[in-house]
């Protein structure tokens, strides 16, 4: 297609400004490590920051962005003024409705808390509790600004303008950053009992305040997307209408992802609480999961969320034209070229899952970057069918079928609870967050499944066959690649021991050997995509 150059270049831009952005990220999460450990105290603020963190993940992935998008687009094409009426609107109530559930989030703290962390109100556990309360009304406001921050890129993704989505999020992690070093400096030994008022507001509300840096970093954009966005509370509008009535259905989706995230939170944070009455002093509990959480997103965000926020209008534009041979064509493309990072991604995490967690968290101990190591192996299980399934619901969306997404979700979600509960129950401490990790992944694998039959129906059967052999080749090219790469750490580690610099180096080492095995086996094995990516990387490096 003749767009095709400005759709890679999109992807491109915003797989940099998503690298920068989540590099900047690991840094304030390594520091938040040095600052806070991995205990319950640490679960303490983490559990705070779930609930506007994870409305974040499920807006800026495709809740708000999946309905709104492809009506900014139709309402571009289709309305007198170009969508300028559509948008004010749709803009103003969002944000009436945010602010709303920020107010009440807000009043209802205590409760929120009991729902997400049940066991802090357990007997030797109220100063974990009590903190976790007022972390969290410093850290609620943030559903406001987060709202408002994947709003404002809506009007900018639907005029093709993605890039500073992607970049904004950076200036948000920078003031995070500062605000932790400043933290550091003041406070370098403080636990849930020493914690002062004043240190408690420098972590909330610099936290926070990051977020009011991020979405005003939009404003520019909207300002220059040639529509005069203004407030207007004439909601009586038949296509608002429609946003809504298929937000509904999204809404629920959002629910649905909230039940399951619960759940995780409950059970991982009856580990840390366990864990403090059995005087166990390595995190088990949220905290490592979060921390193993951010890394394993890491390929999924760069590559994955960069490819579907450029497909999304694409398809879009196709769907609205009846093209559903071509949707299918451009949703196949995609799985492969997302897979192409995924899969190598997916196997280095398995293999290396515990050093990559000794060497990014080295201001923790050695034990609790270990417990972090071991869930990241857990969830590389499920980076390739979650990016799959999350891809793959952007062709309901862009047909504006946001009904069976609901159900797909339903069951998966159901899935990965029934295997959380099972984690629960029966694994030992240590082992509990890993099987949360692990339920996540047989989730997504399921609901992939699912999604293929399911949208087939719509846009014709998928190649199923061809996308079995394209991700089992990656598989077995990444295995035999990674193998020689684990041969190398294991007897660089057994000759030079594990000290910090030699854990460093010798990933390093074991990295490039597994990457360019990768591209070697590629060639070799002519796998179209991989030899794509190893024509781009030669050049590159010969321009240089």
């Amino acid at each position: 297609m003749s767009n095709e150059p400005d759709f890679i270049r999109s992807s491109a831009v915003m797989a940099a400004g998503t690298l920068v952005s989540r590099l900047t990220g690991l840094i304030r999460s390594l520091l938040l490590v040095a600052a806070l450990g991995t205990s319950i105290f640490a679960d303490t603020f983490n559990v705070a920051n779930t609930l506007p963190t994870i409305l974040y993940i499920l807006l800026a992935g495709g809740a708000l962005n999946a309905v709104f998008v492809p009506q900014l687009v139709r309402a571009m094409k289709d309305d007198a003024d170009g969508g300028e009426a559509f948008t004010s609107r749709l803009l103003t109530i969002v944000t009436v409705i945010l602010a709303a559930i920020t107010a009440l989030s807000i009043i209802f703290s205590p409760l929120l808390v009991r729902i997400y962390a049940p066991k802090f109100t357990n007997q030797g556990i109220e100063t974990e509790f009590s903190l976790t309360v007022i972390f969290m009304r410093y850290c609620l406001p943030q559903i406001l600004m987060m709202g408002i921050f994947v709003m404002w890129s809506q009007v900018g993704n639907a005029r093709g303008k993605f890039g500073p989505m992607m970049w904004a999020p950076v200036a948000n992690n920078l003031v995070v950053i500062a605000v932790l070093i400043i933290f550091l400096v003041i406070a370098p030994d403080v636990t849930a009992e020493t914690i002062t008022s004043g240190q408690i507001a420098l972590l909330g509300i610099g936290t926070s305040f990051g977020f009011v840096i991020q979405a005003a970093l939009l404003f520019p954009v909207v300002a220059k997307s040639g529509l005069n966005i203004r407030p207007r509370f004439d909601w009586k509008d038949s296509n608002l209408n429609k946003s809504f009535k298929l937000g509904a259905w999204t809404l629920l989706f959002v629910f649905i992802n909230q039940i399951g995230y619960l759940v995780v939170v409950n059970v991982a944070t009856a580990a840390s609480a366990a864990a403090k009455i059995a005087g166990i002093t390595t995190g088990v509990g949220f905290t490592p999961y979060s921390y193993a959480y951010f890394v394993f997103i890491l390929p999924h965000s760069i590559i994955t969320v960069s490819v579907i926020t450029a497909l999304l209008p694409r398809i879009s534009r196709l769907a609205a034209n009846n093209e559903k041979d071509k949707v299918r064509g451009e949703l196949e493309k995609s799985l492969t070229n997302v897979a192409v990072a995924t899969v190598p991604s997916a196997i280095a995490f398995l293999f290396f899952g515990t050093a990559i967690a000794t060497l990014l968290f080295s201001g923790s101990t050695r034990a609790d970057s270990a417990q972090i190591g071991l869930v990241l192996a857990g969830f590389s299980l499920g980076l390739v069918p979650y990016s799959a399934q999350l891809l793959l619901l952007r062709g309901f969306y862009a047909f504006e079928d946001t009904r069976t997404p609901v159900l797909i979700n339903l069951i998966s979600t159901a899935f990965s609870i029934l295997l959380c509960l099972i984690s629960g129950a029966l694994l030992p401490l240590k082992w509990v967050t890993v099987g949360l990790a692990v339920a996540l992944g047989l989730g997504a694998l399921l609901g992939t499944v699912i999604t293929l039959k399911s949208l087939g129906k719509n846009v014709g059967a998928f190649n199923y066959l061809g996308l079995l052999k394209s991700h089992f080749r990656l598989t077995f090219i990444a295995l035999i690649s990674g193998a020689p790469a684990l041969g190398i750490y294991l007897l660089i580690e057994q000759q030079l021991g594990m000290g910090l610099i030699i854990v460093g180096l010798n990933l390093a080492i074991a990295s490039s050997v597994m990457g360019g095995l990768y591209l070697l086996f590629g060639s070799l094995f002519k796998v179209n995509e991989i030899n794509s990516l190893r024509i781009q990387i030669v050049g590159r490096l010969g321009r240089k």
